[in-house]
């Protein structure tokens, strides 16, 4: 026993299995660490992903609903000027002028045939040739508008005496805020499949005011940074109706002149001796200032923006404030693997977020041509000083191609669409930006009221002190 005893510390009998339970506790100890942070990462790469899906799904929603009112908009002007238009061919003022027109110039054919200036003989016998042929088509022209305003004109007069456009245009700032809201919702839900176990990824819109976007209160202080005018003069807010009166009749008179000039086309060059060209235009401009100034003065009014442009005094502020929107979604905390050996020390769930803003892009690059020579082009192209613009194409297109066989050179230009900020213009768009809001903090640990996160019971974290400033030197997003 005694020579055992000696020789107890040179047996070396099983020590490779207590160096092996070692070794399996210990890689057992860092595969869970690779799980768990495996998880980590997945998760926070796939709620940045959802974020940044319900963000964007949500704006290009907000975007096309301003483009809707716009599209309105114009509907809106062009049924005033289809309505002024029928209202002519119905009652066929012009034509009624045309005979006594038409009638004179038959006496003077007779003149003109008798003078003694060679000329004026042979306009004579045209003037006398051609009276009944404009006549014929004086006649002719309005028996067809007549037909055509028996069948459009009482619907656009139901469409204006029943405002359906104004009643359309309130629904869609109702209802588009709501289906941007719904957008963030479905988006987060779907980049939450499958869970493992974290339950449902949620996604929530909010206004950089705080307030979540859609609900009830949006007739009182819409998402869409829009006005109706006929609730602003409820509100004493007369500038929007002014706007409104204005941008109406030049877009409405644009459109008049459109239709006058596309149907009165063959009088303006081959019948311009009756004068009916000139008549239904006066006629017509005269039908459209009555709906417009008489039966509508303040009904029927297209949307304007919420603020215009010279009423901006900090732009960066206007924006962030009515074009700039942040999606959030939420995650249940990932399970742990070896929970009592590496304990996830949050205790609040997952967020990530993401910022959107509304806007009207700046014209692009574009090759202008000019022909002749001269100078540069004098359109603004921007950019750095000392800084050359990127062309829109590697080289100009080649000479004699389009036209250009005539001569001339091409210059670099901005293209020639509108730009400015108004419910006229139908080019709204969304792109993501950074989330520098300084309500951020407040929104991240606020539980949105929508009906998806009841019964959730989602840990918000807490933030304490912190300011968005705070939060973008942790999460550069």
């Amino acid at each position: 026993m005694a020579i055992r005893f000696t020789d107890l510390h040179r047996n070396q009998d099983g020590a490779i299995s207590i160096i092996a339970v070692f070794t399996v506790m210990l890689l057992t100890m860092l595969l869970g660490m690779v799980m768990n942070v495996g998880r980590q990462v997945d998760g926070k790469l796939r709620m940045q992903n959802a974020a940044d899906a319900a963000a964007y799904s949500g704006g290009v929603v907000l975007s096309r609903g301003m483009n809707t009112l716009v599209f309105t908009n114009h509907l809106l002007c062009d049924i005033f000027a289809t309505t002024a238009f029928m209202r002519e061919a119905r009652d066929r003022n012009s034509a009624s002028y045309a005979p006594s027109i038409l009638a004179a110039w038959a006496k003077e054919g007779p003149v003109f045939a008798g003078s003694k200036v060679p000329k004026f003989q042979a306009l004579g016998p045209a003037i006398s040739q051609k009276v009944p042929l404009e006549q014929q088509l004086v006649t002719a022209y309005s028996e067809w508008a007549s037909a055509v305003s028996s069948v459009v004109l009482p619907l656009m007069e139901e469409i204006l005496s029943q405002e359906m456009i104004p009643q359309y245009q309130r629904a869609v700032v109702a209802a588009f805020p709501d289906i941007a809201q719904a957008a963030a919702m479905e988006v987060a839900l779907r980049n939450g499949q499958p869970d493992f176990g974290r339950g449902k990824m949620l996604g929530a819109l909010w206004r950089t005011s705080g307030l979540l976007v859609g609900g009830d209160g949006e007739m009182v202080d819409s998402t869409l940074p829009v006005v109706d005018p006929e609730l602003g003069i409820m509100a004493n807010q007369s500038h929007y109706m002014s706007t409104a009166r204005q941008q109406r009749e030049t877009l409405a008179t644009q459109y008049l002149r459109d239709w006058n000039n596309e149907t009165m086309v063959f009088f303006d060059n081959y019948a311009k001796m009756c004068q009916f060209g000139s008549l239904w235009r006066s006629f017509t401009c005269g039908y459209l200032h009555q709906l417009l100034d008489e039966e509508y003065p303040d009904r029927n009014l297209p949307f304007v923006i919420r603020t215009e442009a010279d009423e901006v005094v900090d732009g960066n502020a206007h924006l962030e404030q009515n074009f700039t929107f942040l999606a959030v979604v939420y995650w249940k905390k990932p399970a742990e693997f070896l929970p009592k050996v590496l304990k996830n020390p949050m205790e609040n769930d997952a967020v990530a977020y993401a910022e959107v803003r509304l806007f009207i892009p700046r014209q692009r690059l574009v090759w202008h041509h000019i022909w002749g020579g001269g100078g540069g082009s004098t359109t603004p192209i921007g950019g750095v000083p000392g800084e050359f613009p990127t062309l829109p194409d590697e080289s100009p297109p080649e000479p004699g191609v389009g036209g250009d066989a005539g001569g001339g050179r091409w210059v670099v230009g901005r293209e020639g669409v509108p730009a400015d900020w108004t419910l006229i213009n139908q080019r709204w768009t969304c792109q993501l930006a950074p989330a520098t809001q300084p309500a951020l903090a407040a929104i991240l640990q606020t539980t949105p009221s929508l009906p998806g996160f009841a019964g959730e019971n989602i840990v918000l974290p807490k933030l304490g002190n912190l300011n968005a400033d705070d939060i973008g030197r942790i999460s550069t997003h």
